[in-house]
């Protein structure tokens, strides 16, 4: 344990120090991840399924706000749409719009979960996000994830729908939308995490604010067990196609991430706790004190020797007295 304690005591120190550097790297990241994942998922367009457009746009990513690499995300997706059938385009639009004001209107901060839930879910392991943000974000996180999910889930429709659309002619229009709206709204999968995703958020964010002792803990096992039940419920009760295997694997790797994130934000020492009481003019103050598990830095003192002094053979020193003293 002291190991990791001084690995990520380091960590630490190593971004505070470069900071302003990490930042831009770890978003250019970010944005070639996902725009990247975007183009191996759809590729309709071919103008922007070039490395040298994605990345031009992951470098402009980097100096931005990360809003902003939603929103390149967002035009990178419209285009392949566009390329495909100008109906997939304006019904994905009118979505993203939807879920935009959704998004700014209730986390705006959560940024980082509406870009990594697509690509979560295309790795097949969305499952740790609601134990995640539970810890470490708050119950409006849910939007953000959710609205993670309807696009992936929207994509994953209308991929599955392109062949009709391209078989159908240029002038049923109202049967092209109608088939992309049909594909996109009548998902039962989507659904079925959208509930399951909202309600682990909602418990595992209630549980670690608990004022009771390995509150942390108790949300992870929490949270990634009732993910996992209402995950079965609604596959059973919607008829969902999710599998039993990946809720099996999910809530394990849910539970291992939970316990990383416990470890980098919230590692206290529950034995060493305090209770104190003090007051003032108005009111008495019960405190409870839980002290933080830090790795303390090793002080060295370096002794500085002169070499040259310290070699040197000392001369004898001349003294000079009196003739009386000598008598």
């Amino acid at each position: 344990m002291s190991t990791l304690l001084e690995i990520k005591q380091h960590v630490n120190n190593f971004f505070n120090k470069y900071e302003v550097y990490i930042r831009p790297v770890l978003k250019l990241i970010l944005a070639l991840t996902a725009l990247l994942t975007i183009n191996s998922k759809l590729g309709y367009m071919q103008k922007i399924d070039n490395i040298s457009i994605v990345l031009v746009a992951a470098l402009m990513c980097s100096f931005m706000p990360l809003n902003f690499i939603v929103f390149i995300s967002a035009l990178f997706i419209v285009l392949h749409m566009y390329a495909l059938a100008l109906e997939a385009a304006i019904v994905v639009l009118v979505l993203f719009i939807v879920l935009f004001l959704l998004y700014f209107r209730f986390s705006p901060k959560d940024t980082i979960v509406v870009v990594l839930t697509p690509i979560a879910c295309m790795m097949g392991i969305p499952y740790v996000l609601p134990v995640v943000m539970g810890l470490v974000g708050g119950p409006y996180s849910a939007v953000s994830i959710g609205c993670g999910i309807v696009v992936t889930y929207a994509l994953k429709s209308v991929n599955t729908a392109a062949s009709s659309l391209g078989s159908m002619e240029t002038e049923d229009m109202a049967t092209r939308f109608r088939l992309v709206i049909d594909s996109v709204i009548d998902n039962k999968g989507m659904m079925a995490f959208i509930i399951a995703f909202a309600i682990t958020v909602v418990i595992v964010y209630l549980i670690r604010r608990l004022p009771i002792d390995y509150s942390w803990p108790i949300a992870i096992a929490a949270g990634a067990l009732a993910d996992a039940i209402i995950l079965l419920i609604c596959s059973m009760s919607m008829d969902a196609d999710i599998s039993v295997a990946g809720i099996v694997l999910g809530t394990v790797l849910a539970v291992i991430a939970g316990f990383i994130t416990q470890f980098l934000r919230f590692n206290v020492d529950y034995n060493r706790a305090e209770k104190l009481q003090f007051e003032d003019d108005e009111y008495y103050y019960y405190v409870k004190a839980v002290p933080k598990v830090t790795y303390p830095a090793s002080r060295k003192r370096v002794k500085k020797i002169n070499t040259a002094t310290a070699h040197r053979p000392q001369r004898p020193r001349h003294i000079e007295y009196d003739e009386d003293d000598e008598e």
